[in-house]
């Protein structure tokens, strides 16, 4: 239970950089006390990681253990390339978190229940659920959304500005495409060290994001784009929905 719960807290901390989640914790921070802020997301991330988990385990033991590597492998590649991608607020999501009248924490839990519904973190989790065991998935995953968020707010709060977003997109990125292709490179080659599986993962991924920088800038993802002079590297939607 503990090597599910050490892995999923990683790997669900490093979805959150940068995520959606942590743009709404900040501004729910600048209208709520941090304390409520806290209660309402850990409320909220207990009770859709525990679908997520259920999800997983059922599936988890219809489906052979092989098969599951590759399903997983293949997932956490989509997340590192959706997380290239960037995620920003909707003007729904920014509204719930500016605007709503209703009391803290059930604005709080009620945001971010939506908000996390088929978000790449649910998936991740039902993904890790499917392999390992599911309680300490169910804790480590929620411990690491929670402790994700609280960073949000505590740098947004002392720092009084956004976490560097194009190097934690890039960084997680990268991350979840080395375990990606970790998990493909054990499936494809079991008897392989892991030592040999892990720098294979870092050359494939390096190899990847030099491909992706050789594009015309026109054609590469927003993260891999040189910030303009006229837009400063660290603006994004967020800065248009604080107070």
């Amino acid at each position: 239970m503990l090597a599910a719960l050490f892995l999923s807290f990683a790997v669900i901390f490093v979805a959150e950089l940068g995520d959606k989640s942590q743009l709404m914790a900040m501004t729910f921070a600048l209208r709520y006390r941090w304390w409520v802020v806290l209660v309402g997301i850990t409320a909220a991330t207990t009770a859709v990681h525990l679908i997520s988990v259920a999800v997983g385990h059922y599936l988890g033991a219809a489906l052979p253990t092989h098969l599951l590597g590759i399903l997983a492998g293949i997932t956490f590649v989509f997340f590192g390339l959706w997380t290239l991608r960037g995620d920003k607020l909707s003007e729904d999501e920014a509204t719930r978190a500016q605007r709503s009248n209703a009391p803290a924490f059930l604005t709080v839990t009620s945001a971010f229940l939506l908000a996390e519904l088929g978000d790449k973190t649910m998936l991740a989790t039902i993904t890790l659920a499917a392999d390992n065991d599911w309680v300490g998935v169910w804790i480590g995953s929620t411990i690491g959304m929670v402790a994700a968020d609280a960073l949000a707010i505590a740098v947004g709060a002392i720092a009084g500005k956004h976490l560097p977003e194009r190097a934690i997109q890039l960084g997680a990125a990268a991350l979840f495409v080395v375990f990606g292709v970790s998990m493909l490179l054990e499936g494809a080659l079991p008897s392989a060290p892991a030592l040999v599986v892990t720098a294979a993962a870092v050359g494939v991924t390096a190899l990847a994001a030099a491909c992706l920088y050789a594009l015309p800038a026109a054609l590469r993802p927003a993260a891999l784009r040189k910030p303009s002079a006229s837009s400063p590297a660290n603006l994004d939607d967020s800065d248009a929905i604080a107070p």
